[in-house]
């Protein structure tokens, strides 16, 4: 079992029936959807969102993103969508795990990692911009 991150949030997603097969089971690309979700309200928390980040000038794109799928989640079923940060300084990792509110069951598990391009230049940063690491250090206190 991974480690807890330094900060953590959970949302709770219900499934819609718009993101099912007809088998009533999450098609796989809409965990995706799921991820950032939660990624949203832990960059919320931490006080530097996607908002913040352009406002600073710096786009944040994904360059890594894992799934495991355990077991698909159904329509109707509510879901709790953990976030938690785990490395922040020279890039954004993100590790998730998706389980059943009812049961606890774990569904599925996911990490992302994300890196800082400068807007104006379109230059990848070799490590976080201050702005998003003093975020996330007045966020830790």
């Amino acid at each position: 079992m991974r480690s807890s991150g330094v900060l953590q949030v959970e949302s709770e997603i219900l499934v819609p029936f718009f993101d099912v097969d007809m088998m009533e089971v999450v098609w796989h690309g809409h965990y995706v959807k799921y991820l950032e979700i939660a990624r949203c309200a832990l960059l919320d928390k931490i006080g530097h969102n996607y908002s913040h980040m352009r406002d600073a000038g710096f786009a944040w794109p994904i360059i890594d993103l894992q799934l495991r799928y355990i077991r698909g989640a159904k329509f109707g079923q509510t879901l709790i969508v953990r976030a938690d940060l785990v490395e922040w300084e020279n890039r954004l990792k993100i590790h998730y795990l998706i389980s059943d509110a009812a049961t606890g069951e774990r569904l599925t598990r996911a990490s992302s990692v994300q890196v800082a391009v400068e807007i104006a230049s379109r230059e990848m940063q070799l490590a976080s911009p201050r702005v998003f690491v003093e975020a996330v250090e007045r966020a830790l206190t």
